[in-house]
């Protein structure tokens, strides 16, 4: 019987993992359509490190995107590792290393083939409108499966735990950075001011493509063994929670309800586990506007003393 159950999970894991490196292929792909065929060839950038990236390409070869991208990436992946957890780490890092191939991609298949490269020149409207929505159902499928090409929200989180500044605020600030560097990069700030466009059409996107995409959710958990499952929780993701009690309006029966106030970076890993520990659990998950005198960010991304 443990054996079959032992199994069972295995299997199930494996699906998992299956589809949400499917998701992240699909949207590194989208993204590398976007920025290869649209962003490149017009002399546009993205924000965050997919931006300083771009920019780093330009002024030392266009082969050299993935390679940056990976580069860049790599300090803000050993932070969250220390910071957020293993599991993230796996999901940012399979996300990277999907979106460059499909970089790697664009840029050597047309050589191989003897074909000029995919590129598109239009009119400006044409190509902030469609790159920027292409890029953003990239990316937006990428993060609403628990993955990250960027490193900018990490950093945003470590400011945030540190001196006070909203992620929101970190991101906006690096991004000003970026797209004034890309007039100076570029010598054009008709293309700096066309990225920024670029990248206001791509953020709308995302945020539809994933769906209820906020920075805190709670989550209620009907489970079968919900002392099983609330303690592996605490154990694996160190948050806390509430166990309240109801009946059910049917059977009439006692239950235990797990209620936890939990950020999007956790949710993934949220739901794994409990998609192993107990299949049939009934998961709510619904967005948070604000949370006032909450734990929310407990030590989730707490930095240690030291540092």
């Amino acid at each position: 019987m443990v054996s079959t159950t032992h199994t069972h999970k295995h299997r199930s894991f494996g699906r998992y993992y299956l589809k949400t490196l499917f998701w992240f292929i699909l949207g590194g792909f989208l993204a590398a359509l976007g920025i290869e065929v649209f962003l490149i060839p017009n002399q546009l950038v993205d924000g965050g490190i997919v931006g300083i990236s771009m920019m780093a390409a330009h002024l030392f070869g266009k082969p050299l995107l993935p390679y940056f991208l990976i580069l860049f990436n790599l300090p803000f992946a050993v932070l969250a590792y220390k910071q957020i957890g293993k599991h993230f780490v796996i999901q940012m890092v399979t996300a990277v290393v999907a979106f460059s191939l499909s970089l790697v991609a664009f840029y050597w298949v047309p050589l191989w083939l003897g074909r000029p490269p995919f590129e598109f020149h239009g009119e400006a409207i044409e190509i902030i409108v469609i790159g920027g929505f292409i890029i953003g159902c990239g990316v937006g499928l990428i993060i609403r499966h628990g993955g990250s090409t960027d490193g900018t929200e990490i950093l945003g989180i470590l400011i945030n735990r540190r001196k006070g500044f909203t992620i929101g605020q970190v991101i906006l600030f690096v991004n000003i950075f970026v797209f004034a560097m890309a007039g100076v990069v570029y010598h054009n700030w008709h293309s700096a001011l066309m990225s920024l466009m670029t990248y206001v059409v791509a953020t709308k996107v995302m945020d539809m493509v994933i769906v209820g995409f906020e920075d805190t959710k709670s989550v209620m958990i009907i489970s079968g063994m919900p002392q099983h499952l609330a303690n592996v929780l605490m154990e694996e993701l160190g948050i806390g929670l509430t166990v309240m009690y109801g009946r059910g309006g049917y059977t009439g029966d006692a239950r235990e309800i797990i209620y936890i106030v939990i950020e999007r970076l956790q949710l993934a890993e949220l739901k794994e586990i409990i998609h192993r520990e107990d299949p049939e659990a009934f998961i709510a998950i619904e967005n948070l506007h604000e949370v006032i005198n909450g734990r929310q960010n407990s030590n989730f991304h707490q930095l240690p003393p030291s540092v």
